[in-house]
Formats: C-alpha cells, sequence, structure tokens
C-alpha cells in the first residue's frame, strides 16, 4: 500500500511539472509591421510571449536572432516598463511603443549579458526587440507607427 502510495505521488510530480514546462514554453507567433515617417513598410515575425515564464525568460539563452524576426512583449495596462539583458548573448534593438502604436523610444544595440536596466521612459504598452542593428540598418526612429496583426 505504501509503495502504490508512493507510485502515484511521483508520478503525480512528474504529471505536474509536465504541465508547467508545457505552460512555460507557450509561445504565439504573430505579425507587426512598422511604418517609417517616410511611408516605409517593414514586417516582422514575432514570438508573443504568453506566460509569466516566457516573458521572463525572453530572449535569454538565444545565440541568434535571424533578420526579420523577433519578440513582442505587451503590457496590460500600459506602464513604464524596464528591460535588461541578463542571460541574453545577442545585442539586440528595443523599440518601447505607446498604447497608439507610436514607438516612443529606441535602443539600438543592447549590451549582451548586462544587468543594467533599459527604461522605456514612459508608459508603453509594448517592447519589441529585434537584432541589434536593426534600428540603423532600416532607419527605424522614435515617431514610427507599429501596427499588430490579430
Amino acid at each position: 500500500m505504501a509503495r502504490q502510495r508512493a507510485v502515484l505521488l511521483v508520478a503525480f510530480f512528474l504529471l505536474t511539472a509536465a504541465t508547467v514546462y508545457a505552460d512555460s514554453t507557450t509561445m504565439r507567433w504573430s505579425t507587426v509591421h512598422i511604418t517609417t515617417a517616410d511611408g516605409v513598410r517593414h514586417s516582422f515575425r514575432v514570438e508573443v510571449p504568453q506566460t509569466a515564464t516566457d516573458r521572463r525568460r525572453g530572449l535569454m539563452f538565444r545565440r541568434h536572432l535571424p533578420d526579420g524576426e523577433g519578440m513582442l512583449f505587451l503590457f496590460e495596462p500600459p506602464r513604464p516598463v524596464s528591460m535588461w539583458m541578463k542571460n541574453t548573448f545577442i545585442p539586440l534593438t528595443m523599440l518601447f511603443v505607446a498604447p497608439d502604436g507610436r514607438v516612443v523610444r529606441v535602443v539600438d544595440s543592447t549590451e549582451p549579458l548586462s544587468e543594467e536596466s533599459i527604461h522605456s521612459g514612459q508608459p508603453v504598452s509594448a517592447v519589441l526587440e529585434l537584432a541589434g542593428g536593426t534600428a540603423s540598418r532600416l532607419s527605424l526612429r522614435s515617431g514610427d507607427q507599429l501596427n499588430l496583426e490579430p
């Protein structure tokens, strides 16, 4: 009887751990479009974290981020946010986005592995992370407009 309980307890913990792990790796893919002040439109395929665990992990531990891909963090309600590069091995471009979709701050090439906070400077509803240098390469600036496909 004690052995059966132990087996059931172990099975319960394994199933619970598997469920938590599965939940922690849930990502939704979407497309965002950024229209620059001169009317040029750029599209990016982005991962949108769905769980708190995925949001905390972000792009940590990745060794490569292809051009044209990124990660979009959504904040509801909008608020001042700060990001960091702990355990992030690649430089990133960060675009901080106001609730109306307007880019309000651009940080073009973050320092990998840095624990320094990168602040939005004002309430935002999203942060788009792209491969480092993307803003310079595509002339992305504050005032550009971001639209997320449904």
